[in-house]
């Protein structure tokens, strides 16, 4: 696990050692063991390393192969590189270390393009041909490693974090103005955009190269796939591949040269995670984040999940820590927050901050249950099944009202009329749209719809929890793993049938303005209805109130913090003060919006976030 930056020049200008210097200091934090830079005619590469698989110094990035022409910055792990390594040396591959980066430098020297579709684990990398002066960089399957690029006619530019990039002399900070508005709409980013100006991600999955005189070329080598068996087996042998390919896929991510431990948040994911961990390692550390629920709603009681991952503790015999946030902790460290998360994501996120910072206190690698609900049926509440028959184009219009998170369409040309002109050409529904690769599915029948619905969050929504499980994790250099996104299991995942993923259809959701009504239906679809399967197959380890228990998303109480300790706060940054905000969206516009939450008539907690996220983001990269 590491960080890594560079750039290379389109017009051949030598590339500089002390702008490279400047771009890999910025990242120290992911990778406190150590740095190398690599320099060469046009092209610059640096690295800071996070020790993990052979600590030695022969594991040193950039690496360099045998023969001078090929140099790889890589930041991840590959869980099968001992597989990889065998079949490289048949093919006369010849190492002198025992890491995992030197067997991705030789598997893309051997094997091409085609190396990244049988890397199972995370990465982002840059690679350079010194012969061909080609720049190639990538990202696995899922983006659980970040990686953004800025280009232009004479240069690109590329790190693990984007303030890398800005250390650069001839990349600045700017408000994406059109990002800022799709943000608003879906408090995440869909595709390649980001909140700041001309800076793009490389999507998941994806490979970028480049060189001069040539133009960049971007190609996907891997996309998910949700679809119906046509001869479904029986649900029980389902249930026994699972189990047998979840226990492999935890196993595979326990190999480390330093200590691991695991989250612990009271829920079926990260105890199904410690079930198996710690059946390996003996007084296996394990990390809840609690909340003060003394002043929380009736609704928010439940958020405090240190019961019940107290017991699994006492089950699994873990080492069990534990911290318990309070009302003013997301004032106190979101400075901290947006310095590190850099571009705003899905959710609240400054718990996370806290959970990895406290994991670093007894381990350098943490395993987290991330993605465990996209790839299961996480959220059955969230599918949009039509009463009747629809085509894609309906379903889309259906499906996108639900997902507006922020504000929704009638209120977007009001909130932002300081910057319309700017901003009145993005359709968000457009953005919407685009996320699906096809015209959907030929049947359209209702569990065609919940495929659909399982690819978007997989695309969208579970890109953004991995941006910010790598960025508050990497914060204080620790690596985060995330088991169920292994590749073997994922492949099993995205072809169940879907008994497997909804214990029943249950009533088809009609997506109605009536917020209290959609709620209150959301509540009903809590109990029991989604992944199943991993609910039965980890029944055997699991205590039963466990893995029945309704799905509960790590947050604070923020909605009632909001209303009582910290109204004062919120009344001070937005309703009395001229927020900085407010050079972009309009004030009466944003305090009526968050009056309504104060008042109780609506639960805005989220843009309330997103609002303060926002401020915080402005006054760390434009202020300057």
């Amino acid at each position: 696990m590491c960080g890594i930056a560079g750039y290379l020049n389109l017009n051949r200008e030598p590339a500089q050692q002390e702008i490279l210097e400047k771009m890999v200091s910025q990242l120290v934090h992911r990778g406190p063991d150590g740095s190398g830079n690599f320099v060469d005619s046009e092209v610059a590469i640096g690295h800071r390393r996070l020790a993990i698989l052979d600590l030695s110094e022969l594991a040193s990035q950039p690496m360099v192969s045998a023969n001078g022409r090929w140099v790889l910055s890589y930041n991840g792990e590959i869980y099968n590189f001992r597989e990889l390594r065998k079949d490289l040396e048949n093919l006369g591959a010849v190492f002198k270390s025992l890491s995992d980066t030197e067997v991705v430098l030789n598997a893309l020297i051997y094997w091409g393009d085609e190396a990244f579709c049988r890397f199972n684990g995370m990465f982002a990398l840059a690679l350079w041909d010194r012969k061909e002066h080609e720049l190639t960089l990538a990202r696995d399957r899922y983006g659980i490693k970040p990686l953004y690029y800025t280009r232009d006619e004479n240069r690109i530019v590329f790190g693990s974090e984007i303030k890398a990039l800005l250390a650069h002399p001839n990349v600045q900070a700017e408000l994406n103005r059109q990002g800022l508005l799709e943000y608003l709409t879906f408090q995440n980013f869909f595709e390649d955009r980001t909140l700041f100006k001309n800076i793009s991600i490389l999507s998941a999955g994806s490979v970028l190269k480049v060189s001069p005189g040539k133009s960049t070329r971007i190609f996907k080598y891997w996309d998910f796939n949700f679809t119906e068996p046509e001869n479904p087996a029986k649900y029980e042998e389902y249930e026994e591949e699972l189990y047998r390919l979840f226990k492999q896929a935890v196993r595979r991510q326990e190999v480390s040269d330093v200590p691991i431990g695991s989250y612990l948040s009271g829920g079926i994911d990260t105890g199904s995670i410690t079930a198996i961990a710690s059946q390996d390692i003996p007084g296996l550390p394990t990390f809840t984040v609690g909340f003060d629920v003394s002043t929380a709603s009736a609704m928010e009681q439940g958020f405090d999940e240190r019961p019940a991952a107290e017991h699994m503790s006492y089950l699994f015999q873990t080492e069990q820590y534990e911290m318990v946030l309070k009302s003013g902790d997301m004032e106190r460290v979101l400075p901290d927050v947006v310095w590190h998360l850099e571009e705003p994501r899905v959710g609240q996120c400054y718990p996370n901050f806290y959970a990895a910072k406290l994991a670093k206190g007894f381990c350098t690698v943490v395993l987290s249950g991330t993605g465990g609900d996209e790839i299961f049926g996480g959220y059955p509440w969230r599918y949009y099944k039509p009463n009747g028959p629809v085509d894609f184009d309906q379903f889309i219009d259906g499906y996108y009202t639900y997902w507006q998170r922020l504000i929704p369409n009638k209120q977007i040309k009001e909130v932002f009329s300081p910057i319309w002109n700017d901003v009145s050409d993005v359709w968000t529904r457009d953005l919407f749209r685009d996320v699906f690769p096809s015209s959907g599915s030929s049947r359209g029948r209702p569990e065609d719809f919940v495929n659909e619905c399982l690819y978007f969050e997989s695309k969208t929504f579970l890109h953004g929890l991995l941006a910010v499980e790598d960025r508050l994790s990497m914060a204080h250099g620790l690596e985060s793993r995330v088991p169920f996104l292994d590749n073997d299991l994922v492949d099993f995942a995205t072809k169940l049938p879907m008994m497997c993923k909804l214990r029943e259809n249950g009533p088809s959701i009609r997506i109605d303005e009536n917020d209290l009504k959609r709620k209150a239906l959301e509540r009903d679809f809590h109990q029991k209805n989604g992944k199943p399967l991993l609910r039965d197959a980890m029944m055997r380890h699991l205590p039963k109130s466990v893995a029945d228990a309704p799905k509960q998303g790590f947050s604070a109480p923020d909605a009632s913090w909001f209303r009582r300790e910290g109204e004062e706060y919120i009344r001070s940054a937005f309703l009395e003060s001229d927020a900085r905000i407010y050079s972009y969206l309009d004030k009466d516009a944003v305090t009526g919006l968050i009056s309504e939450h104060l008042s109780g008539a609506q639960n805005r907690r989220l843009l309330i976030w997103s609002f303060t996220y926002l401020e915080t983001w402005i006054e760390t990269f434009l202020d300057l």
